[in-house]
């Protein structure tokens, strides 16, 4: 149980610094596009395209890492006003439902990424096929993420006022 909990800390914080480089390089690239373009007058052919990218893969990871902190689970009404036994049946049927879903993004994501394969971002000259991959990539973390949350230890949710 100890190797597991490694693993699961370990690759989350890989993907939170991963999609964390992909938010600031978003940001960068951002911001180059518009001194290139109102500053220098020369426009970049490369900078929309990469952070459009970037902003994608940043937001499949983040999605990661909240299903793993338990922010996307909560039916927090509903949770709150049950007794703990009915509680937890709710979190039981709330993973399945996401579960299901998760599976089905990525499964709809491997068939979008083959079949755009062959197309390129003429602006990065690479496939755009490395987009579309964040969608199957980003749904099996989350997966990941949502099971990890569900089976470490039963913490109430916070309450907002």
């Amino acid at each position: 149980m100890r190797a597991l909990s490694l693993i699961d800390r370990g690759l989350f914080r890989g993907v939170s610094w991963v999609a964390q480089a992909l938010l600031w390089s978003a940001v960068a690239a951002g911001f180059y596009q518009v001194l290139a373009r109102f500053v220098f007058e020369s426009p970049s052919a490369w900078s929309e395209a990469w952070t459009r990218a970037a902003m994608i893969w940043s937001v499949m990871l983040g999605v990661a890492l909240a299903f793993r902190q338990g922010a996307m689970l909560g039916v927090d009404l509903l949770h709150n006003l049950l007794a703990p036994h009915k509680a937890r049946l709710l979190e039981h049927l709330v993973l399945l439902i996401v579960a299901g879903f998760l599976v089905f993004l990525a499964w709809v994501g491997i068939d979008m990424t083959w079949r755009v394969r062959f197309q390129t971002m003429p602006s990065l000259a690479v496939s755009i096929s490395w987009v579309y991959v964040s969608i199957p990539i980003g749904a099996i973390l989350s997966l990941l993420g949502a099971v990890a949350c569900w089976a470490g230890p039963r913490t109430r949710h916070i309450e907002t006022n």
